[in-house]
């Protein structure tokens, strides 16, 4: 049984299953959502509770299966939790955990909570994963997206008692903190208490936001491509600013902005030659939101223009690695903000 994560408050409302997968790279939501599941075992009485945390290709599985079938002389009801931070349990892992997940079934004593990081899809198709899906209910735990931030600290306040204005003053209250807390559910979340502890319920004032919200944004290489992708100027050159700061390698960025712009070239190119769209796009494995992005701007973007990006991320690639250019800035960082800034704004289709 699979569950969004906005669905499991009401699931466990209804009653416990004995088994729960959480999988995702979103450490405020994983730790929730088990927080949650634990809340609701200790009401019925699971008063025990061992973790287990598969480090390595020689974990003893053997501890995780004697835990899961023995209880304590204390307690009749028990939480058994496996943490697989690597989300590969390996073959004798893979056994056991079905073993486990059979186990789980009918079994109103002993609630397994498994954690794992985010899966690809070939790792959700495997026997383990797949047992564990059967016996019990998994929950998907990803970063709220940055289009969806905004909807999503107004409603951590609204829990608090706490808003912002109606209308656009609001709106960009929301914006402005979304900004500051980018790529950081995290910190997002202690910045939202924090509003709490400074502010009574009510509403709040851009100016309250403006002096108590830290900028706290993290970044990385692959939103940056979405961003770009999206037209998104001012918040590419925030990323940049940022990635800088953080100390990413000059390299690494470039090879992501050029890597999207050779994609929009092949596929451009494959489009003139007569092929749909949606099949150049799977022979050059552009899929899920990269997809989408696509699809909006190559019917926009003329070959013209991507002959000159492709010209542009070749010129920048021999700056990033200590060349100089004719007319283009000599600091690396310097010239991926124009490359950026400058595919972005081909990219900002209205």
């Amino acid at each position: 049984m699979q569950l969004a994560f906005p669905q499991l408050s009401a699931h466990l409302q209804k009653g416990l299953r004995s088994l729960y997968v959480l999988h995702g790279d979103e450490p405020l939501l994983i730790q929730e959502a088990a927080d949650a599941i634990r809340a609701h075992a200790r009401a019925q009485g699971f008063s025990e509770r061992s973790v287990h945390t598969v480090a390595g290709a020689h974990f003893d599985w053997s501890e995780v299966l004697a835990a899961g079938g023995s209880l304590s002389l204390f307690a009749d009801k028990q939480i058994l939790e496996v943490r697989v931070p690597s989300g590969k349990p390996g073959k004798e892992g893979s056994a056991a955990i079905q073993q486990l997940a059979a186990a789980a079934q009918g079994n109103d004593t002993t609630l397994s909570l498994f954690l794992l990081p985010r899966l690809d899809a070939a790792t959700r198709k495997g026997a383990w994963f797949g047992a564990l899906e059967n016996a019990g209910v998994s929950v998907q735990l990803d970063p709220v997206e940055r289009p969806a931030l905004p909807q999503w600290i107004a409603q951590r306040l609204q829990l608090q008692g706490q808003q912002v204005a109606a209308g656009e003053e609001g709106q960009r209250s929301l914006q402005f903190f979304a900004d500051r807390v980018e790529g950081n559910l995290l910190a997002a979340h202690q910045e939202i208490q924090k509003l709490g502890l400074l502010y009574p319920a009510g509403e709040l004032s851009h100016e309250q936001l403006a002096a108590a919200v830290v900028n706290v944004a993290r970044y990385d290489v692959f939103k940056l491509s979405e961003a770009v992708l999206s037209g998104q100027v001012a918040r590419v050159q925030r990323m940049l600013d940022g990635l800088q700061a953080e100390g990413e390698a000059a390299v690494l960025v470039h090879y992501t902005l050029a890597e999207d712009i050779r994609a929009l070239k092949r596929v451009k190119d494959a489009m003139i030659a007569g092929k749909p769209m949606p099949l150049a796009l799977r022979e050059q494995r552009v899929w899920g939101p990269r997809e989408r992005l696509f699809e909006r701007v190559l019917p926009r973007l003329s070959e013209t223009r991507l002959n000159g990006l492709l010209q542009a991320a070749h010129q920048v690639d021999g700056i990033v690695k200590g060349l100089k250019v004719p007319d283009w800035p000599t600091d690396p960082w310097q010239a991926l903000q124009r490359l950026a800034v400058r595919t972005a704004r081909f990219c900002n289709v209205r």
